[in-house]
Parts: structure tokens; C-alpha cells; sequence
């Protein structure tokens, strides 16, 4: 649309099924390249992914037609799709339901970028389950924590 300019940026957020340790790092980068095509097909723009085994986390820009539920939904089933056709995993690849995103302005960008970089480090103090706990309550998200994590397998 002519004469419409945004700068709209989310954090994602989502875990592998009961928070297993899947994600090899002798694939994690065809992964996260994986990710990038879907990303980009719909036409929006990944500014950095990264993760652990259990987890990973986005930032995207995205344009203001973008619904967010569907482009997680779209990166989470072709991502698990294309694991299993690979059988890059041990067992069944599987992400939980659902996702967290955080809305970031573009003076934060450096400073998640950053966070997202250094993904290694910061879990070596610090558990996915904490980390996420501390994100929704900096947030000041509600959220009941027998939802939280899907550990039903």
C-alpha cells in the first residue's frame, strides 16, 4: 500500500515437543536456513534465528498484513515436516503447541539480536523453562503454568 511505512519486529519464541533435546548441531543450521525460505516466502523478513537443542528463538520483521499465528504455524508444521522427511531426529520430531512472541522496537534490536546470538552462553546459567518464565513476567503476560510447557508426549 503506497505511502504506509512500519517497523514491526516480534520476538519468537517455541520448543521442541517436552522440551527434548533434538535439535543436533550437525543440522541446526540447514534448520534455521529451512526456517528463513518459509519466512521469506511469505514475505516477511527473519533478522536473526537461533537456539538450543530444546529450543528456538526468531526475530522477524514483519509487514503490517502479517498475522502472526499463521506464521508460526506455517514455520513450526514445515519445519517439523521437512525434520522427519530428513530423519534428521532420533525419534518423531514434534514442536510443543503454541509460541511466545514479544513485540520489539527498533531500539532494541541490537540488544535482542544480541540475546538471540548468544543463545549457548546465556543457557549455561540459565534453563529454557526459567528463561521463559521471566520473559512472560517482564512482559507481565498472564499465564497459568500447568499450560505453560507441553510435556505430554
Amino acid at each position: 500500500m503506497a505511502n504506509t511505512y512500519t517497523q514491526i519486529y516480534f520476538h519468537v519464541v517455541f520448543a521442541v515437543k517436552g522440551r527434548a533435546c533434538l535439535i543436533d548441531r550437525s543440522w541446526k543450521i540447514e534448520l534455521y536456513k529451512y526456517i528463513t525460505g518459509v519466512i521469506t516466502k511469505k514475505n516477511q523478513k527473519l533478522m536473526i534465528v537461533n537456539g538450543m537443542p530444546d529450543h528456538i528463538h526468531l526475530l522477524i520483521g514483519t509487514k503490517p498484513n502479517c498475522n502472526l499465528s499463521d506464521l508460526v504455524r506455517d514455520i513450526k508444521a514445515n519445519s517439523s515436516k521437512w525434520i522427519n522427511k530428513k530423519g534428521y531426529a532420533k525419534r518423531p520430531f514434534k514442536w510443543q503447541n503454541g509460541f511466545g512472541a514479544f513485540s520489539k522496537g527498533q531500539s532494541e534490536i541490537p540488544v535482542i539480536v544480541n540475546y538471540i546470538k548468544n543463545q549457548e552462553a546465556h543457557h549455561a546459567k540459565k534453563t529454557f523453562n526459567t528463561e521463559y518464565r521471566e520473559i512472560l513476567d517482564t512482559y507481565e503476560i498472564d499465564y497459568d503454568a500447568k499450560y505453560l510447557f507441553d510435556d505430554a508426549e
